[in-house]
């Protein structure tokens, strides 16, 4: 049986600033994510942002893995996660005067 891939956008054009969190993915089915975060626009070198999990999708915890923010405005970087449950998000904070406009894919497998 072939595997099912389903591709969500869970930020389009969003600004973040200061602390910031995608919203929150249910993706129990999957067996893996890639998590993909592409800058549109804005400059936050050598910061980064953690995988969130969550059972209820209220309350979470940092899986462990950090995604590092492209260095520049049309740059894309991504992690790959695994044993995440049934909730994820990417959540962070943005030092004061920094920001960036971002979209984020999760692509999951089963």
């Amino acid at each position: 049986m072939p595997r099912q891939v389903y591709t969500a956008v869970v930020e389009r054009n969003v600004t973040w600033e200061g602390e910031f969190a995608t919203e929150p993915y249910e993706a129990g089915w999957a067996a893996e994510a890639l998590i993909f975060i592409r800058v549109l626009k804005g400059d936050v070198p050598g910061h980064s942002a953690a995988v969130q999990i969550s059972p209820d999708g209220i309350r979470w915890l940092d899986e462990g893995t950090r995604i590092m923010l492209p260095r520049h405005p049309d740059g894309l970087t991504m992690a790959r996660v695994s044993h995440f449950g049934n909730w994820l998000r990417i959540a962070g904070k943005l030092p004061p005067g920094r920001n960036c406009t971002v979209l984020v894919y999760f692509v999951l497998k089963d």
